[in-house]
């Protein structure tokens, strides 16, 4: 019922969004920072957007996140938030005690040009800035790109902040993009795997899917470490997951320091997971028998299941460089991936995804919404979605089973836990693909044709 009056027609649309596929920038900034050990984010501008960026990231992981805020008010907004921004930092330093503090801006702060390096560096000719204490920042406005593009600022913002000058190291930069802790962990542990010593730009694993021990630890013991960082301006290499999240750390590490970058699709799925590992292995990695393994047993279960999957179509909604490697698993599987749509803008999208699909006969758009995808959803309908939380509107809607992946998802737990990148990762998404299928079949399927085995 909710959205019975979206209409078929198709009709061009230039200055409309309705429902947004993303949120803003400051949410993938301060989701970055949260990847520092001892990092606090700070959020210049309202309190309200600060709030809204928490509760954001806080009802997705179901872990409190904490940030400060420069708390604008009337003032702030007509004369500058130079002076709330200095307090802040003061107050921030004195009670909280963070090694980093993450200083992302909003469109408040962008609007009335807020100049963060130079209080910044007042700030520290002040004496406001503790001995061994660290300030990173980043230019994140709310009214473009989306949390993917304020997670890449941010991630540039740390390199810039961090990345020193050394003798080359054995270890490999990672920057693993917008994707869950648990992804994180994989991409840590396949790259152990093979030998390679990594360090990740940045690693919420162990920050927001950490365990209950029954006390609150505001500053947990996963993230990446200031050590860490330092050594990312000497690395072997660095590989991007992912050219819209990951790709511009990447690139200014190469310029900056002449540290060699490789840009691949996020490792979702058996060939993106492949070419992952195989990098590792050009670096100096060996293909362990555990990887083999997993890649086999993954291997077996596609082989099993393959007939389930056949020509289904699926509909696709979330974040590009996630989209792009969806819709290259999902047509190995043999599904027919008929819309994508993403709220990110990026004009090689489209592109991307008619060649991870190997057909220009498929419905893209960038910088798209909900409305529009629901209108293609009407005029063909698929078998399957596959998006975040927003997008069981559609699905109850329609009457057509979803699979939660991305960000956000509100109303569901496991994607803190559960790995979508790897072998393993790709073995869970299949497992949760078929069974929402079969679920809905055994739902809908005459008496006489409700067996045991399917």
């Amino acid at each position: 019922m909710l959205l019975r009056h979206t209409p078929d027609t198709i009709i061009e649309r230039e200055a409309l969004t309705v429902q947004p596929a993303k949120t803003c920038q400051p949410v993938g900034a301060m989701y970055a920072a949260l990847g520092i050990h001892r990092c606090l984010p700070h959020s210049h501008g309202s309190q309200g957007c600060c709030a809204y960026h928490r509760s954001s990231l806080t009802r997705h992981y179901k872990e409190p996140v904490m940030a400060g805020t420069s708390s604008f008010t009337e003032g702030a907004s007509v004369f500058g938030g130079q002076a709330n921004l200095l307090e802040a930092i003061t107050n921030i330093f004195t009670l909280y005690n963070p090694d980093v503090l993450a200083i992302h801006t909003t469109c408040l702060s962008e609007t009335i040009g807020d100049d963060v390096p130079q209080i910044v560096a007042k700030a520290r000719e002040e004496g406001r800035v503790p001995e061994g204490k660290y300030i990173i920042r980043a230019s994140t406005p709310s009214y473009i790109g989306s949390h993917v593009i304020g997670y890449a600022n941010m991630v540039k913002g740390i390199v810039e902040g961090f990345s020193e000058r050394g003798k080359t190291g054995r270890h490999v930069n990672i920057i693993p993009g917008f994707v869950e802790p648990p992804d994180m962990a994989e991409i840590k542990r396949l790259a152990k795997l093979t030998g390679i010593d990594p360090v990740l730009l940045t690693d919420t694993s162990g920050v927001l899917n950490g365990p209950q021990t029954g006390h609150y630890e505001m500053y947990p013991k996963g993230g990446t470490t200031i050590d860490n960082l330092k050594r990312t301006g000497y690395a072997k290499a660095t590989i991007a997951l992912g050219p819209i999240a990951s790709g511009l750390g990447a690139k200014f590490i190469d310029t900056k320091y002449g540290v060699p970058c490789e840009t691949l699709n996020l490792p979702i799925g058996i060939r993106a997971t492949d070419k992952f590992v195989e990098a590792l292995k050009r670096l100096g990695g060996v293909i362990d028998d555990e990887i083999e393994y997993e890649r086999g047993q993954l291997m077996d279960a596609v082989t099993d299941m393959q007939q389930y999957f056949y020509q289904k179509k699926v509909a696709l909604v979330g974040d590009p460089d996630q989209l792009v490697s969806f819709t290259e698993f999902l047509t190995d599987l043999g599904f027919s991936v008929r819309h994508v749509i993403t709220g990110t803008p990026g004009k090689k999208f489209v592109g991307r995804i008619k060649d991870a699909a190997g057909t220009d006969q498929i419905n893209v758009r960038e910088a798209s919404d909900y409305f529009y995808l629901h209108q293609l959803i009407k005029n063909e309908k698929v078998d399957l979605i596959i998006g975040n939380t927003y997008a069981k509107y559609i699905s109850r809607d329609m009457d057509i089973p979803l699979v939660r992946t991305g960000f956000p998802i509100y109303d569901r737990i496991g994607h803190q836990y559960f790995p979508t990148v790897g072998y393993k990762g790709a073995l869970l998404l299949i497992e949760k693909i078929l069974g929402v299928l079969m679920d809905h079949q055994d739902r809908y399927c005459p008496e006489e044709q409700f067996e045991l085995v399917m």
